[in-house]
């Protein structure tokens, strides 16, 4: 080989080589791209008074079921209990009595609770209603099943006339407050024992129609409906036993438990 072209191949060599190292320090001389950080800004916060475990029906309240959580500002609604409007109410509300089920961590409402009166029944009433008792027995109270909060029908069996029996629902969708003197289901799992009182939540006029239906009846049956009926109104009565349509009061006679007259005036001789 001729010393020219192994001088011009030497040179090609060595200019590779060069332009390789130079490749490399530039690449090693340049940082790999950071990807930045989202920056996250936190909502302010609330603290929301809460309990800290279930309360059922009927619980009192004490510093040992409450606690102030951090909410979100944005999720505070109205009825919330927040140290700002409240700062004193964990101990304004020591011994308040819960009308509705609070579960854990749950924001107490002010609708849910009731004063601190020992009077659990009277406050556990809505306004305008009436708390009004009914014997009931495995036959009338569908088995022992009804339990308090449940919703039932009110069925009245009374004879008519020569000797048949009629039967009607004289209140309809009405909430069970008691089953005896408990106001709440067993959460022990263990079995209930049987009532033989029931007390159901009424308006004035339902509690005038129990008043007579009990006067009448051979028998008073509560039926079981379906916890899907909460919502309905409970307003079904059997008005006839009220007043006459004019508004006044009837007078009726009642023979062998079946209504046989009834007149409007205020006396009948």
């Amino acid at each position: 080989m001729r010393p020219a072209r192994i001088i011009i191949l030497a040179v090609a060599v060595i200019s590779a080589g060069v332009a390789g190292l130079l490749t490399l320090q530039v690449a090693g001389g340049r940082s790999a791209p950071q990807a930045s950080e989202p920056v996250v800004e936190r909502e302010p916060t609330v603290n929301v008074l809460v309990a800290k475990e279930s309360l059922p029906v009927g619980a009192r309240l004490n510093p040992d079921t409450l606690a102030w959580a951090a909410w979100p500002q944005g999720a505070v609604v109205e009825g919330f209990i927040t140290d700002q409007n409240r700062p004193d109410a964990m101990e304004s509300l020591n011994g308040a009595i819960t009308r509705m089920p609070i579960f854990n961590g749950e924001p107490v409402r002010q609708e849910k609770i009731a004063d601190s009166s020992s009077r659990i029944m009277s406050s556990l009433l809505p306004s305008g209603k009436r708390a009004v008792a009914t014997e009931i027995s495995v036959a009338t109270g569908a088995g022992g099943f009804i339990l308090p909060n449940d919703r039932v029908d009110v069925i009245m069996v009374r004879k008519g006339q020569e000797g048949s029996y009629l039967t009607e629902t004289v209140l309809s969708n009405v909430r069970v407050l008691a089953i005896d003197q408990q106001i709440q289901e067993n959460e022990d799992g263990s079995k209930a024992v049987v009532g033989t009182t029931a007390t159901l939540e009424l308006t004035p006029d339902q509690s005038k129609v129990m008043a007579v239906a009990q006067q009448m009846a051979e028998r008073l049956s509560l039926a079981l409906r379906s916890i899907a009926d909460a919502q309905e109104a409970d307003t079904g009565a059997a008005d006839y036993l009220l007043s006459g349509g004019d508004g006044m009061p009837v007078i009726q006679v009642i023979k062998t438990g079946a209504i046989v007259s009834g007149d409007t005036s205020a006396t009948q001789k």
